[in-house]
């Protein structure tokens, strides 16, 4: 097993990578003094539950934990104010109080959505982070946490940090195939905008990480966690570098929300994204062989690098000026100075983006 710490002073809490984790679960509550006494509810979705929800529930229950459960339908519709509701009212017909935990057992969508329910219910609750895919060791770490709405993606949160990350591997060998692809895209994002090594070293282990190599698993997600601990560390509440996290995003959020969340996997539209910032800073100037070595590393991962034709360029403005990263009236765009190094730029025109997206669409030059 291997221990990463998110240093967050009082806030500090661990990332457990190994093999075996869930059913240790109850073994791990005790060690961090979660309470006995205080019903534990466990947020699910329909994929992973039959897989993995009986391991939890047995190994919390054995060291005298009492769980609630309840099962969200899988995917990104499931992060909503409606799902929120129902979450919420399994809470309180289970008889939380104060001093008990929600677990998130799933991907970034119920650890997004149990996370805003622990940081909501009661003002706040524990929370623990079980995540079961790839995409999901970036958004389990960071305590962001939402839900989205029709108009926009995390529109709708909070900054709740967990008491651990338990992050059993194990459960990726489940995953399917399209899930892995769009996992490592969050991975190979840690590499491009912190560490030149590690992004060629996700270039050059694709074929291991994409066959869920348990090995080359472990060393990825720990380093993509120790990059996501380090930038979260310096900037918690996201004032200043902590919005390298969302190279790719500002693009990547907007096709999500106008696909109605279920024409792209989250990682397929970063991928997308991240595509369309290198794009923008070779328009700005920067050598070409950004764009290029950036879109031959998704590539790399069989992530899509273009936009389809059909989508609306209005439809795509609109969604962004709804984001989160739009604000005093600029969209505000994470550009890539090399592999391995980002910029923050919020002096990006409308002019500027419109062309993006048509190099994105197959329409203009660069693509």
């Amino acid at each position: 097993m291997r221990t990463l710490m998110v240093d967050l002073e009082q806030r500090s809490y661990p990332i457990y990578i190994g093999e075996g984790l869930l059913q240790q679960s109850g073994h791990f509550f005790q060690q961090h003094h979660l309470s006995a006494k205080s019903p534990v509810l466990i947020v699910s979705d329909e994929h992973i539950a039959p897989m993995y929800l009986p391991t939890v529930e047995q190994s919390l229950q054995a060291s005298g934990y009492a769980t609630v459960s309840i099962v969200v339908k899988a995917g990104e519709k499931s992060k909503s104010l409606d799902v929120f509701e129902e979450v919420m009212t399994a809470a309180i017909e289970g008889g939380l109080d104060r001093k008990s935990t929600v677990v998130a057992l799933g991907g970034g969508v119920v650890g997004d959505l149990a996370g805003f329910v622990a940081a909501t219910y009661m003002r706040g609750v524990h929370f623990v982070q079980m995540p079961t895919t790839i995409l999901a060791h970036d958004s389990s770490v960071g305590g962001k946490v939402a839900v989205n709405h029709r108009l926009a993606k995390n529109m709708i949160g909070a900054f709740h940090q967990p008491a651990m990350v338990l992050y059993d591997v194990d459960t990726l060998q489940s995953l399917p195939e399209r899930d892995v692809r769009a996992g490592l895209s969050e991975m190979v994002k840690h590499g491009l905008i912190w560490d030149e090594q590690f992004a060629y070293w996700c270039r050059d282990n694709a074929e291991q990480l994409l066959s869920l190599d348990r090995k080359a698993l472990e060393h990825g997600l720990t380093e993509g966690c120790s990059i996501k601990a380090k930038v979260v560390a310096s900037d918690e509440t996201e004032q200043g570098l902590r919005a390298i996290l969302n190279l790719g995003h500002t693009i990547g959020h907007a096709l999500e929300a106008i696909g109605g969340y279920g024409e792209f996997l989250h990682g397929e539209a970063i991928s997308i994204g991240m595509a369309g910032s290198a794009l923008l800073a070779v328009n700005r100037g920067r050598d070409r062989s950004i764009y290029e070595e950036t879109k031959a590393l998704l590539q790399k991962f069989g992530l899509p690098t273009t936009m389809p034709r059909h989508l609306n360029e209005d439809d795509i403005i609109s969604a962004m000026l709804h984001d989160k990263k739009f604000k005093e009236n600029q969209i505000v765009f994470v550009l890539p100075v090399r592999i391995g190094e980002v910029e923050i730029v919020s002096d990006m025109t409308l002019d500027e983006v419109r062309k993006v997206i048509a190099q994105l669409k197959g329409e203009g030059q660069h693509v």
